[in-house]
């Protein structure tokens, strides 16, 4: 079996084979480098959600209101809720860091937010 694709004929030498272990180690070393950086980079990524559907006006409807939190691996984020009624629809967006909020969020936006964070 050949190391690497390029290789046409086996290595004749113990310093052939030196050589192309040594150029498998360099693409290894660039791989794993390759790889932490995006491990650094995907904790930005959004990629944590929770919604909680609710009825915010007893006498209207059903549960056509929620409250979604999206956060990032550490945590970050934001929390936007909609109300939905009759006569209009209301969207509220609070920003999140490290799974809490600089703004006092309702019930409904407390659950969304301990929901993304499991």
């Amino acid at each position: 079996m050949f190391f690497s694709k390029k290789t046409k004929k086996e290595p004749e030498s113990l310093k052939e084979v030196l050589s192309i272990l040594k150029k498998l180690e360099e693409k290894t070393d660039k791989n794993s480098q390759v790889l932490e950086e995006l491990k650094r980079e995907n904790k930005k990524n959004l990629q944590k959600v929770g919604i909680v559907r609710f009825n915010p006006f007893k006498e209207i409807g059903g549960d056509q209101s929620f409250s979604m939190a999206v956060l990032d691996a550490d945590n970050n984020g934001f929390v936007m809720t909609s109300h939905y009624g009759r006569e209009a629809n209301r969207v509220y967006i609070k920003q999140i860091s490290r799974g809490s909020s600089s703004y006092s969020l309702a019930k409904d936006e407390l659950e969304a937010l301990k929901k993304a964070m499991q």
